[in-house]
């Protein structure tokens, strides 16, 4: 639901887009600290999820922020690209926020790299 508002920002700019990204991804830690002190991922928990994807369409126009967001979603679901599995290994908060955000890093990246050889 958090892709909605984070993709019409667009038009305000990707900074714009930035800030709610940062925003997120600190409400996500500030959401999941105190339901990782067992050192679990609290599913219920999906604001880290917003986070991500909010990050993986910065900047991005047309639909360009959908093979982003897929990207994003299929790195989060499957760990397979580089620094994800690993961040999400990190301890208790940040562990459970930093996988989304290098998920949503790459989906940035796969995002900008298909706008710049189409456009």
């Amino acid at each position: 639901m958090a892709l909605v508002p984070v993709v019409l920002l667009r038009t305000v700019g990707w900074g714009a887009q930035a800030v709610a990204a940062v925003i997120l991804t600190m409400a996500a830690v500030w959401a999941a600290a105190p339901y990782t002190k067992t050192g679990e991922d609290p599913q219920w928990i999906n604001i880290d999820e917003a986070a991500g994807s909010a990050l993986s369409v910065i900047g991005l126009d047309g639909l360009f922020w959908l093979p982003a967001f897929v990207v994003f979603r299929l790195a989060d679901a499957t760990k397979w690209p580089p620094g994800v599995a690993a961040a999400e290994r990190l301890p208790g908060a940040i562990g459970v926020t930093a996988d989304d955000v290098v998920a949503g890093l790459w989906g940035l990246a796969a995002g900008w790299l298909l706008k710049v050889v189409i456009a």
